[in-house]
């Protein structure tokens, strides 16, 4: 889902446009998000350069999501560094209400 253009456009109810092969650009949110995937490694990590639009050009901070089986489930850990001081607070609501919690509601 978080690699394929129709299912994130489904779960986050906005436009994204994401190219899944390494290196491929992405865009989010319709054009809110962009960036790039710099590792893949099947039903295991995706990592990628990630950055608001509002961000200053060729700002980037790295996203890793962690993809661990649990039980019948996946566990989804989210490693966000590298981004501007002062950030955090916007950063971390942002991931729990355009990401996690549209999740949660899509896949229940």
């Amino acid at each position: 889902m978080l690699l394929d253009s129709k299912q994130f456009t489904a779960f986050s109810g906005l436009p994204a446009e994401i190219d899944s092969k390494p290196g491929g650009a992405f865009t989010m949110f319709g054009g809110m998000i962009e960036g790039r995937n710099i590792e893949l490694i099947p039903s295991t990590c995706i990592v990628q350069a990630w950055r608001p639009a509002h961000w200053e050009p060729c700002v980037y901070s790295m996203v890793r999501f962690d993809l661990r089986p649990q039980n019948a489930a996946t566990l989804v850990v989210l490693n966000h560094s590298s981004f501007p001081a002062g950030d955090y607070d916007n950063l971390y609501s942002g991931w729990m209400a355009h990401y996690f919690d549209p999740l949660k509601k899509f896949l229940a």
